[in-house]
């Protein structure tokens, strides 16, 4: 295996072990806020408990990437969603 291919390789892990961390900590933020909207809602199962929930799941996912990506360019690095969004 060349270095060039071990880099590969490297990176490739890396990357895969970074989202399964990143699904796990998905998975487990799903469930404190679920439980959260249904400790609020008294364990309300209806279609506007389901859409609260998924409004708010999507202004916190809006808000931790607008963070991330503020912190990405204080330190120098380029934000992931600026390149998504430059093509």
């Amino acid at each position: 295996m060349t270095k060039e291919t071990a880099r590969m390789v490297l990176q490739s892990m890396i990357a895969l072990a970074s989202a399964a961390l990143g699904l796990v900590a998905a998975l487990a933020w799903n469930d404190a806020i679920k439980e959260t909207i249904k400790l609020l809602m008294a364990d309300d199962e209806s279609l506007s408990a389901k859409y609260t929930y998924a409004i708010l799941a999507t202004a916190i996912a809006v808000i931790v990437v607008l963070v991330l990506a503020k912190l990405a360019s204080k330190v120098g690095g380029e934000a992931a969603i600026a390149r998504e969004a430059e093509g």
